[in-house]
Order: C-alpha cells, then structure tokens, then sequence
C-alpha cells in the first residue's frame, strides 16, 4: 500500500536507527547504493545515540525501529515532529502489529516497512519516498483497514464530520494515492489552494502527515 507525500525525500543524509548489527549493515547499505554520491548514512543503535546525532546535525530521512534498548522508536519519531519537522521518518522493523503501527503513523511516521522484506522490496519501498510516496509494507496496511473497519462499526447516527464538502473531497483523493498537483487539475483549484486546504485538515484530525490522515478519517468513519 503506498500513499502520496506531499513533495519527493532526500534519502540523504540519513539517520538509521537501528540495534541489530546485521541490520544496520544492511539498510546503510541500501541507502549508500541509491545515493552513493552523498555522505553515507549515520547508524546508531539507541534512542540516546540517535538524540545526540540529531543535536550534531539536520538529516533528511530516519529510519527507525521500535523496538530499541532504551525505549520505542515511536518516542523519538513524536520527537522529531516537534524537533525536527523537516525529518521525513520511515518505520523499518519486525513488529507487525496494526496498534503498533497505527501509533506510528499518529506519532508522524510516513511509512512502516517490515525488515522480513527482501533487498529489492526494501529498495523498491525507498525509493518510493524518494519520489514522494509513502509505502506501508501490504499486509500491515490490511489488517489496520480491517481493524478499524470492525472498530468503525456505523452507529444509528454517523457523527457530523469536521470537514467541510471540499475538505472531505480533497481528502478522499489523498486516499486514492493523488498528489496535490494531480488533485489540482481534478478540481480545478491551484496547488497553493489544496494545500491550505491540506493543512486544514491537518488541523481539524489532530496528525502531521497524509498517511496518518487517511488512516484517522477511517478511525473515524470520515471516509467510505
């Protein structure tokens, strides 16, 4: 399942955070063949490491595991957020849960790979977000739609959305995977009008990305 970003990533310069020492090998060098001209990624294995790197230096992508020694990467991903806003973080981790997964994309996280995932599907997964899209590893994605179609269950009364019409337009094709671009030539408005609106949205669901609204829109039955 792969949704829209708003703009394309630099997959450099890169922070992995990371405490498997094969597993650090492995997406640092993922990450030094797709951009092999720029510096090569900064790995650590601790949310205490990876806090001290980012007081050092800005980076474009973290990668991030949850399970960490001192803590959860969804910790760190809701700090940088709040710290580091330009970051764009990406989960890469064995924990498949969809509560695990849907706290990450509330926290911030624009994607959620699993590392059971083969070279060329990680890749393939990277340079998604190199182009802007924002990748949720399949059978992750279907089993949090499906969860929370059984927690959505309609009651007599649909609560009122807090979208108005063209805010819950706009958000049904971000759902559909458009760019603000493309969804700008389907309506008719500028790009600079979609994303007021997106921020707006943005605004009235409480999150920080386009993944996390689409998935919060569904929690909430905002969407069919």
């Amino acid at each position: 399942m792969v949704m829209s970003k708003e703009s394309p990533v630099s997959l450099a310069p890169a922070l992995v955070v990371e405490d498997d020492p094969a597993l650090q090998a492995r997406l640092g060098g993922l990450l030094r063949g797709m951009a092999p001209e720029a510096p090569p990624p900064v790995v650590v294995g601790s949310l205490a490491e990876a806090r001290e790197q980012l007081r050092a230096q800005a980076f474009a992508l973290a990668l991030v595991d949850i399970g960490l020694p001192d803590g959860s990467g969804v910790t760190l991903i809701a700090e940088l957020q709040v710290a580091c806003p330009a970051t764009t973080c990406v989960v890469v981790s064995a924990w498949g849960q969809e509560d695990t997964a849907l706290q990450a994309l509330r926290a911030g996280a624009i994607g959620y790979l699993l590392k059971e995932r083969d070279d060329d599907e990680l890749r393939h997964a990277l340079g998604s977000i190199q182009r802007g899209g924002a990748p949720i590893d399949p059978s992750i994605a279907g089993r949090i739609l499906r969860a929370l179609a059984l927690d959505a269950a309609p009651p007599s009364r649909p609560p009122p959305s807090p979208l108005s019409e063209r805010e819950q337009q706009i958000l049904t094709l971000v759902a559909r995977g458009y760019s603000n671009r493309e969804i700008a030539d389907l309506t008719s408005l500028s790009r600079f009008t979609i994303e007021d609106y997106t921020k707006s949205i943005y605004r009235k669901l409480a999150v920080s990305s386009r993944t996390a609204a689409v998935f919060e829109a569904h929690a909430k039955g905002l969407l069919g």
